[in-house]
């Protein structure tokens, strides 16, 4: 499995977000833009995580940040978690885990004491100038979002 590191080149992409639009990677080039990897739209971990993002978009959107969400669920689930939440920022559907391989967030993890091949659950912070800047691998869903301003140097929500 590939993981990436500081310093490395961030992979890009084009994904189709949850209007069936696609979004580029490179379209963001000049920007910090944080990308974070999830396993499913609308289950408890994810929704916990995503809405943590939204709540505090305002301020990470303030410090200069984007956020990107990705999954491997269709743009139509998206949608639906999009407006279910209440879900500001894009999210983007990865259905055939490619952009996931390419972050090293798809491989082998624990689930109930099984190993199995899934979605490692990531978040990367990108740079300015396309570098990965931050690469956190296996991250917990409920308090990730405040560990992740406070290691950005950001106030807690």
């Amino acid at each position: 499995m590939t993981t990436l590191e500081p310093g490395s080149p961030a992979p890009d992409f084009t994904l189709l977000d949850q209007d069936g639009k696609p979004v580029s990677l490179h379209d963001f080039r000049g920007e910090r833009v944080i990308v974070y990897f999830y396993p499913a739209a609308m289950t408890p971990g994810c929704t916990t995580q995503a809405c943590d993002f939204r709540d505090s978009l305002s301020s990470l959107q303030g410090a200069g940040y984007t956020v990107l969400g990705i999954s491997r669920d269709a743009p139509e689930k998206l949608r639906e978690f999009r407006e279910h939440d209440g879900i500001t920022f894009p999210l983007l559907s990865d259905p055939d885990h490619a952009v996931h391989d390419a972050y090293g967030a798809w491989g082998e993890k624990q689930n109930y004491g099984k190993t199995i091949t899934g979605v490692l659950r990531s978040t990367f912070v990108l740079s300015e100038d396309g570098t990965v800047r931050e690469a956190l691998y296996n991250v917990k869903a409920t308090g990730h979002v405040a560990r992740l301003r406070k290691t950005l140097g950001l106030d807690a929500a």
